[in-house]
Parts: C-alpha cells; structure tokens; sequence
C-alpha cells in the first residue's frame, strides 16, 4: 500500500514499513523497519533545516512519486526506490533481483532483496541495502579516513567502524550530482562495487539514510551541514604549529620541551600530552606520580592539552 501522510510517503506490505520523507532542501530521509513503527532516533541528522513542502502523487493502482526541489522518488507497487535529479537523471537505483514485480525489467529468480532486513538474537536485523550500479565511471568521494592509497572510492570495500588511525565518517558525495550519508551509528560496511552498491548494518533496528541531489560538490557539503551541523570554528591557537610525540611521560620531560622552544625563540602554540598520561585504564585524571602539579602546564603559551 503506498499512501501519502504530512511530508512522507509511505510503503506499507506485509512486515515492511519505509518512510521517504522531506528533509531540507533537495533532499530525502529514507527509513524502513519490520517492527510495528518507523524507530525515532535521529542520529547525525541533528536539525531538520525548513524547506518547501514536498509533491506527493499517489495514483490508484500505479508507482507512487514524492519530489522535493531538485530530487524526486519513485516507489513501484512492490516498494522499489528510483532516485532522480530535477533533469531526469538516475542517482540511485535500488538492487533487487526477485520475482515478486512481473513488470520490473530486472524481475529474477535469484531473490535478492534491496532492503535486506534479517532478524538476528535479540531482536535487531542484520540489514543490507543494495543499490544498482549505474555507471562505472562514477566518482565516489568521502566516508572518513582509511588507511588506502585511493582518493575515489568506486570498486572499494570499507569498514563502517572507528579503529586507531581509521575514523568512519559515512558521508559520500558522488560526480553523479548526490550526496549520500548512511545515517546508522553501528559497525558494518559499504561496498562501492561496479556491478552493486551495498551499505550493511551488522546489528540495527531499522534503515536510515539521507540522500541530496546537488550541481555541485559545494551545494551538496552546504546541505549535509545544514542538516548534521556546523562544525565550530577551531581556536587561532589550534591553527598555528603543534607539538605532539609518543609520549612524554612525565611533568618535567614535558616542560622542558616547552623551555627549549623558548629558549631557541620557535613559535609554539600548542603541545599535546598523549595516552597513558593516567594511572588506570578508563580514567582520565593525570597521575600524580609523573604528573605532581598538571596546574603549572596552564600557562598562557603554548597551551598544553592531553589527549
């Protein structure tokens, strides 16, 4: 059943619930579920920035659309999502190969859902969302900072989890004209394939991502801040030089350092005490064997901050 409600559209089937909704300019919040209601978290998507009220069109017996500026959302019958630009261009395509859709032309007989939803202990999903490759030349840019010699990330596998020096942030802005954040805090992976996309969530309650459509990459980075926030402008001093090492393991080893950047006249502005700085695991205070007085590292330059 697809049916229209405020500024969402609505797939209704079975155990299946999604949700294409409206969220800030030329951009959609896509939500899907098999429990009985669409989860309230809102995770990075922190602000819901005003924006025109969408078109929905909800033809009796026929594909349902939803458009917002310069995006526009087709569901079929059977719930399959088509993305487009303000031109007529494909951005995603969901990957589903299964025959419950004779009219789709990729009906198969190989049953492979686009939203995989599979229940796991403990009542969550191991979900997988799949969407269609459209050109192998597509451009993929972003997601955080991984350990690899490559810029674009078409045809790379990625981690979706935060290790020491790899820190996932699973927003990528594609040449196609969209940007795309997976909007689901735990652990899985992204594939940027040739022949598929997938985003899997290892353990999760529901589907959640965002998809804008912009001229450029300028238009569609505004619009991710716009709805996941701005960053903070960073203090002067944290723009000027640095020093950092692993590690200085005590108060005066520290100073001393401090003193001789004086001494030989080298600007400083600021010096990071790094890890094991405390005396247990989990916590954070100074131990006061290696670190008597942390006060007399207030000085007013460089400034001294642990890590």
């Amino acid at each position: 059943m697809l049916y229209a409600e405020d500024d969402k559209l609505i797939f209704r089937f079975d155990d299946h619930l999604l949700w294409i909704q409206s969220w800030g300019e030329n951009a959609f919040r896509v939500r899907a579920t098999k429990l009985s209601s669409i989860p309230t978290e809102d995770w990075a998507l922190s602000t819901k920035p005003s924006a025109s009220e969408p078109v929905i069109e909800t033809p009796e017996g026929k594909e349902a659309s939803i458009y917002n500026g310069k995006i526009k959302a087709v569901v079929s019958q059977r719930g399959k999502i088509i993305i487009y630009d303000s031109k007529g261009n494909k951005l995603l395509e969901e990957y589903a190969r299964h025959r419950r859709d004779p009219k789709d032309p990729k009906c198969s007989a190989l049953e492979v859902e686009a939203r995989e939803l599979r229940g796991i202990l403990g009542g969550d999903f191991h979900l997988t969302m799949r969407f269609e490759s459209l050109d192998p030349k597509e451009k993929i840019f972003g997601m955080g900072q991984y350990q690899q010699p490559s810029l674009n990330l078409k045809g790379a596998d990625v981690e979706l989890a935060h290790r020491n020096s790899q820190a996932s942030v699973p927003f990528a802005v594609s040449s196609l004209g969209y940007g795309f954040l997976w909007n689901n805090p735990g652990i899985g992976r992204a594939v940027f394939g040739t022949n598929t996309m997938s985003f899997e969530a290892y353990s999760t309650k529901a589907l959640d991502y965002w998809v804008v459509a912009g001229d450029t990459p300028a238009e569609i980075e505004e619009a991710y801040a716009k709805v996941t926030g701005y960053v903070p402008m960073m203090p002067e001093y944290g723009l000027g030089f640095w020093q950092c090492k692993l590690r200085y393991w005590n108060q005066e080893q520290l100073l001393n350092v401090a003193r001789e950047y004086k001494r030989r006249q080298v600007p400083l502005d600021l010096i990071v005490i790094d890890f094991f700085h405390w005396k247990h695991q989990g916590d954070w205070s100074f131990d006061p064997e290696f670190w008597p007085d942390p006060g007399k590292l207030s000085f007013p330059s460089p400034q001294i901050y642990k890590h």
